[in-house]
């Protein structure tokens, strides 16, 4: 975990919720109210972003008392505690909704993703995220599906090469796409191609592509390209993957199913923090 990018990302969050203060409580509550709360799972789930939260606490008053009760990845039922905190009342309050908004979106992206994984637990195959996730929030969005038992695809754009469609038009086809890449990158960076059918599939594997994606091909397709390729290349399945048909591509023999869903429209978990 980069902490000082999880700082920048608390700091931001913070700074859009509390501005110039917080009217309500700052004008409740005295500057040296002492109280004590829970964070409390109101549904079933995989908890993540538990330490984030902490850090959110701690930005707003060092001696504020974070006991987690949970670690990230644990399955929690509902009424499950995920933490006991303990300090300033000002403090804690204006904290409260930057973490519980940043654990909320984290355990729903481990939910899902640990749903899906669950799905698929009977095959030989990786279920990882894209870059589908929510503008400066991808690292935590991709910890929390590490948290969910998946994989992370690549990070950023630096990562590896990936080319996709668009590549493919501009430079002319896939075979030049391949050529004129690996003549520019050294040997240790991967590279993948994007195919839409099994026509460009049998382009693709006569190239010193490493790996093959399949965009939203029929399982049909899938089952066929599998067969062609016989273990040659690594497959992705990629493209509308749900919890409905990801057991179906799984069935077809792929290496790995990208999942944009993990992140770019993941449900928040429901999660609160209650005073006691």
């Amino acid at each position: 975990m980069n902490w000082l990018m999880v700082d920048k990302l608390i700091e931001r969050a913070l700074l859009e919720d509390i501005d110039y203060g917080d009217v309500t409580t700052d004008n409740l509550i005295s500057e040296s109210q002492i109280s004590k709360g829970k964070f409390i799972f109101k549904e079933p789930g995989t908890a993540a972003g538990i330490g984030i939260a902490k850090r959110v606490f701690e930005f707003l008053d060092k001696s504020i008392v974070f006991d987690a009760r949970i670690k990230d990845g644990c399955k929690v039922e509902k009424g499950c505690t995920a933490a006991e905190i303990k300090g300033n009342s000002r403090a804690i309050l204006k904290g409260e909704r930057a973490a519980l908004n940043i654990m909320q979106r984290m355990s729903g992206i481990a939910t899902k993703t640990r749903n899906i994984v669950d799905l698929v637990k009977d095959y030989d195959v990786k279920i990882v995220d894209t870059r589908k996730t929510l503008p400066g929030f991808r690292m935590l969005d991709k910890y929390s599906v590490r948290v969910g038992g998946g994989y992370n695809h690549r990070m950023n754009l630096s990562d590896y090469v990936m080319i996709k469609d668009n590549h493919i038009k501009a430079v002319g086809s896939i075979t030049k796409a391949v050529e004129k890449i690996k003549k520019s990158l050294p040997f240790t960076v991967k590279v993948e191609v994007e195919v839409e059918n099994l026509q460009q599939l049998k382009e693709a594997v006569t190239t010193d592509t490493d790996v093959i994606m399949l965009d939203n091909m029929s399982v049909d397709e899938m089952k066929r390209a599998v067969k062609f390729v016989n273990g040659k290349f690594i497959l992705e399945a990629s493209g509308n993957v749900t919890e409905e048909n990801v057991k179906d591509i799984a069935s077809t023999g792929v290496d790995i199913i990208s999942v944009g869903a993990l992140t770019h429209s993941v449900k928040a978990m429901d999660i609160s923090l209650k005073f006691v």
